[in-house]
């Protein structure tokens, strides 16, 4: 078995077009599995939060059906058809099988469901042309699927579940032990000033506005990506994030009409961030720093 286990590693080493092409078929499988995810929990810890104030008041906690990341089975939400094996393959099946709609009403299926599938394909076999076949790759594919994840659900509900953010920080903070991407006194410094420097900017802002201008998670998230990549790409991080942020902001604010007081969720810029620093790290340092 592990002579057969090393002639697959190898094979695997040797021919990067066949690493690649198997990342994105991974990928595609994952991104799924990410769509239940991002749907599923916030709904979650939704259901965790009410449970906790029943306990407090000393009601009983009643749970009609198990909701969990595998149960119930996908259905569509109008008509409640299963989704089969059929239906559930990546991007293949939208596109060819269900042409868009469900196979029971008819009713559209949103588009964001291959694109979310079709994203994660394409970032992971980036990610596996980038580092190829190494054991960093592994934690970068990780790394990749909690961003995304991060991205949708902030954009969707405005939270960045904690189920995701701690430990994707502690996964920093166990790569670099052995220089990762960054050494560990580095990524220990990182993780401290990106969860500080956010914090400092929410009081601030709210000492001067009386508003709360982001949420913990947005502190976590940047501790996070200060873990992975160390103290010196956190300016880069930021600066690129808040770019970002600021010309979309007005970009909707002034071509869609988009209301001034409709929070804008600051996680996905900051996955952004994190993937350009994924990418781009070193040079993205040397850049400012020179």
């Amino acid at each position: 078995m592990f002579s057969g286990f090393s002639d697959i590693s190898s094979l695997l080493q040797g021919n990067t077009t066949l690493f690649i092409s198997i990342s994105v078929i991974f990928g595609l499988m994952v991104g799924s599995f990410l769509n239940v995810v991002i749907h599923r929990l916030p709904k979650m810890m939704e259901r965790e939060w009410h449970n906790n104030c029943l306990e407090l008041q000393g009601k009983e906690i009643t749970e009609a059906t198990k909701y969990t990341l595998a149960h119930p089975r996908s259905a569509c939400p109008k008509c409640g058809h299963k989704i089969t094996a059929l239906e559930n393959i990546p991007v293949i099946s939208y596109l060819l099988l269900l042409k868009g709609k469900c196979s029971g009403c008819k009713t559209a299926i949103s588009v964001r469901y291959p694109l979310i599938e079709a994203l994660t394909g394409l970032l992971i076999g980036l990610v596996s042309w980038k580092f190829g076949y190494t054991s960093l790759t592994l934690f970068a594919w990780i790394f990749t699927f909690a961003l995304i994840a991060l991205t949708f659900i902030d954009f969707d509900t405005q939270l960045l579940p904690d189920d995701i953010t701690l430990p994707l920080l502690w996964l920093g903070l166990l790569l670099n032990l052995n220089n990762g991407f960054t050494d560990l006194k580095s990524a220990v410094i990182g993780a401290m000033a990106g969860y500080l420097i956010l914090w400092s900017v929410y009081w601030a802002f709210k000492l001067v506005t009386g508003k709360e201008g982001m949420g913990y998670g947005d502190f976590k998230l940047l501790a996070a990506l200060g873990a992975w990549f160390g103290w010196q790409l956190l300016p880069a991080v930021i600066l690129l994030s808040s770019v970002l942020g600021a010309v979309i902001g007005i970009s909707l604010i002034v071509f869609t009409k988009r209301g001034r007081e409709i929070p804008m969720p600051f996680g996905p810029f900051l996955a952004i961030g994190g993937i350009a620093a994924l990418f781009l790290g070193p040079q993205l340092a040397s850049y400012y720093l020179t």
